[in-house]
């Protein structure tokens, strides 16, 4: 379990520092026989740093649960 709590606490941190990220969907504008038109559409994922603080917390108590034995 203390393996499980450190790879919490690192994903935690990330979690706070990296707030959001971004991805790219290709959406078809215009399709007229051999003619295609594609655009690139922007998609964000954001979340909250108490999130990743959150798993940071869970991380401890797992480590600190794992080293009282």
């Amino acid at each position: 379990m203390k393996t499980a709590g450190y790879i919490l606490i690192v994903l935690g941190v990330l979690l706070t520092i990296y707030t959001a990220f971004t991805f790219f969907t290709k959406k078809k504008v215009l399709d007229v026989g051999p003619v295609e038109v594609t655009k690139e559409e922007p998609h964000t994922v954001s979340w909250t740093p108490l999130i990743g603080l959150a798993v940071i917390g869970v991380g401890g108590i797992l480590v600190w649960q794992d080293s009282k034995k």
